[in-house]
């Protein structure tokens, strides 16, 4: 059996989200914030791990990060439960 995927939902600096997948998402939610994860979180640091959502394959994790990025800021906002901006 294969290890469990990973979407996640970083809340970033200027209350941007910026989402993705991983495996072990407190490692990834590190390396963004070190400056070693995407081009985006490098000019908005993230500020907090938003949301994580356990799947049981990459190719559903991916699917819902299909998703999720078609959403508009306000769905994602409702999405983590921040309905704040």
């Amino acid at each position: 059996m294969s290890k469990p995927w990973y979407l996640y939902i970083l809340e970033c600096a200027g209350g941007r989200l910026y989402t993705g997948i991983a495996l072990d998402p407190e490692a990834r939610y590190k390396a963004h914030a070190d400056g070693r994860g995407a081009k985006f979180t490098r000019s908005y640091p993230p500020v907090r791990l938003a949301m994580v959502e356990t799947f049981a394959s990459r190719s559903e994790a991916l699917k819902a990060e299909y998703a999720v990025k078609k959403l508009s800021a306000a769905e994602k906002r409702k999405l983590v439960g921040n309905t704040e901006r």
